[in-house]
């Protein structure tokens, strides 16, 4: 049960990227399971509910505590709460400190491991100008797999003006096409 009113450590943002990206990789990241998403739990759930209300601004004080706390509020809550409302909860903030990190240019000194985490809120949005901006990001990442997924969302954007596999859990309707385009595949 997460607590508020814990504040985290003054180091959260080093061990959360050190978690990340020194004890786990790609596997995890797009892979993981039960286990991963435990112990990533463990780490950073009271971090999150106790950094949340805080303006965008208050991660943009250096690249690696932006870098960061673009995990905790992208990332992590979808490992955290698969399925859930809350998986989406913190997006408008993720995107908004991802929008700080690419105008200041803190993420062309990244590794792409690190530039493609800065760059998946704009992926995961259903604004159709953040997908637009995500593919111009993903274009320069050496993967060309990250570019084809996010061509992926952008075209289920670009036709439903939403992500249909989110409905049921952000309690919404679902309109013609959605579960057809769910059932093909298309759910991130």
């Amino acid at each position: 049960m997460p607590h508020e009113n814990i504040a985290p450590p003054a180091d959260w943002a080093r061990q959360l990227l050190a978690f990340w990206f020194d004890a786990h990789g790609m596997d995890d990241w797009f892979g993981g399971g039960p286990g991963f998403d435990a112990e990533l739990g463990a780490l950073v759930q009271d971090w999150r509910a106790a950094l949340r209300s805080l303006p965008a601004a208050s991660f943009l004080t250096d690249p690696e505590t932006a870098l960061a706390a673009i995990l905790l509020f992208d990332q992590v809550p979808r490992n955290l709460h698969r399925g859930d409302a809350q998986a989406f909860a913190t997006d408008s903030l993720a995107v908004a400190i991802a929008r700080g990190v690419v105008e200041r240019g803190w993420d062309r000194d990244w590794n792409d491991d690190r530039r493609v985490f800065a760059y998946l809120p704009f992926e995961h949005s259903e604004d159709i100008a953040d997908q637009r901006e995500s593919l111009r990001l993903m274009a320069q990442l050496a993967d060309p797999s990250f570019l084809e997924y996010a061509q992926k969302h952008f075209d289920i954007v670009d036709r439903f003006g939403r992500f249909p596999h989110r409905n049921a859990a952000l309690g919404r309707a679902s309109r013609p096409g959605e579960e057809a385009a769910i059932e093909e595949g298309k759910n991130w």
